[in-house]
């Protein structure tokens, strides 16, 4: 435990590092932002899904609440950016209490369908609330905290990391605790849990009401820094699905998966969306611009971030089941 303890702190060190070995470099600070941010998404989700076995496809849901409550709590009522994400934890928390009382008397499957169904329905509800803006989301043009502007990036750069520092260190005190060790007893079988007397219901409702805690912090974090939200940007199932492929890709159940995951996927998405890979293949003369392959790369390369995770994600499931990490031993 303690030499996890100090990757932690030597991997913090490196990222806190970074935007000063870099500079002012907006761009790079965004992609970093996102990697972060997805990194502490999927740890958080793997609190549920890797290590109780309970694969949630709503954890959308969370990621909205948090976003929602806070900019409507900054743009009504100018509350304090930081009382916001406290109360966007205590909407993630109460929505969470509720998911659970319904969705754990199920198993399998079902659990994941209902886990849609109740993401859905906050999807919905949000729609249609005056209060949240309904379609047209909410905008914020200024926040501040404690005097401090906010449009630089880097305060959500170093915000983003210490949820993943926290998330992390949350996850590696879990894994060893009598609650970690119930967990993944859950997770391997929930009959002969229960027959030992584990509380199923109390357990798997504490990972839930954890991982929807941090989850909500990083929508409030994403909210401010963005500025703008609707049901498309932070209550997407596709959200959802690529928190959990993230996880799957770099190894679920583990503590470095969801991080690797991460670090493998978003900038790869980012050099489809920006379609470096296809610019970069006619530079160097491999495709002809004026091909059919090199307008087919142009015009489309940009939209297939998502068909790349689905193949990649395949490939994991039929080679690396456990993950990237499966290949060093799981990397616990």
């Amino acid at each position: 435990m303690n030499k996890q303890i100090a990757i932690i702190a030597l991997m913090a060190g490196v990222a806190a590092a970074l935007p000063l070995m870099t500079g002012e470099n907006p761009y790079f600070t965004g992609v970093m932002i996102s990697v972060l941010m997805m990194a502490a998404l999927s740890s958080a989700w793997n609190i549920l899904g890797g290590y109780a076995g309970q694969y949630s496809f709503g954890h959308a849901a969370y990621f909205g609440a948090g976003a929602y409550t806070t900019l409507i709590f900054i743009s009504r009522f100018n509350l304090n950016p930081l009382l916001s994400i406290v109360a966007g934890i205590i909407v993630a928390g109460i929505i969470a209490l509720i998911t659970g009382s319904i969705v754990f008397r199920l198993r399998g499957h079902y659990f994941g369908l209902a886990s849609i169904a109740v993401a859905e329905i906050v999807r919905l509800s949000v729609l249609n609330f005056d209060f949240t803006g309904g379609a047209q989301g909410i905008l914020i043009s200024d926040v501040s905290l404690w005097g401090f502007d906010l449009n630089s990036k880097n305060p959500f750069y170093y915000g983003m990391l210490i949820v993943l520092v926290v998330t992390l260190g949350i996850t590696l005190f879990l894994r060893k605790s009598k609650t970690g060790y119930y967990l993944q007893a859950i997770r391997e079988d929930q009959d002969a849990a229960a027959s030992l007397g584990i509380n199923l219901s109390f357990y798997k409702n504490k990972a839930l009401l954890i991982s929807a805690a941090l989850t909500s912090v990083l929508g409030s974090l994403y909210a401010v820094y963005i500025r703008f939200i609707d049901t498309t940007a932070v209550l997407d199932l596709r959200l959802s699905i690529e928190i959990i492929l993230t996880a799957i890709i770099g190894g679920v159940g583990t503590l470095w998966g969801p991080v690797l995951g991460a670090v493998l996927l978003v900038p790869l998405a980012e050099m489809l969306r920006s379609n470096v890979i296809g610019d970069t293949l006619v530079k160097f003369g491999i495709v002809s611009a004026s091909s059919g392959l090199g307008i087919f790369l142009k015009e489309n390369l940009a939209h297939a971030h998502v068909l790349v995770y689905g193949i990649i994600t395949v490939l994991c499931i039929l080679y690396l089941p456990k993950g990237i990490l499966g290949l060093f031993g799981r990397g616990k």
